[in-house]
């Protein structure tokens, strides 16, 4: 698989994580709904720093890989998301591991603001690396 053929693959993951997070919601499947959320910013960062031409190490820190970005762009944009949503994605990272080994339960609100920080941390993103 070419670079590009990852970037797209990771992409359209992304894409389908997202989407189904939208309907997970729409179910009151909340926790994962979150689970989801993480798992489309995870796999749209790592085509972000694939983009770049940085093989991207085999974390799933979504916060590590959005400072793996910024240290690749030197973009001021991303480093103020970063600064701005760390208690979120900090949040989202723990739900990737929690969905796993301890029961939590998230509320609608809780999903919607996560949904809101993945859309605009993918906006920035897309705006710098393209």
């Amino acid at each position: 698989m070419t670079k590009l053929e990852e970037v797209e693959y990771l992409l359209r993951r992304s894409k389908r994580f997202y989407e189904t997070a939208t309907m997970q919601m729409d179910r009151g499947f909340h926790d994962l709904a979150v689970f989801s959320l993480e798992q489309s910013l995870q796999l749209f960062l790592k085509a972000s720093l694939l983009k770049t031409g940085i093989d991207f190490p085999r974390i799933r820190s979504v916060r590590r890989l959005f400072e793996m970005l910024h240290e690749v762009t030197g973009e001021d944009g991303i480093k103020e998301v970063l600064r701005r949503f760390n208690v979120e994605l900090g949040a989202l990272e723990d739900a990737y591991i929690m969905s796993r080994y301890v029961a939590r339960d998230y509320n609608r609100k809780e999903v919607e603001r996560f949904k809101e920080v993945v859309e605009e941390v993918m906006k920035v993103v897309g705006e710098v690396v393209g």
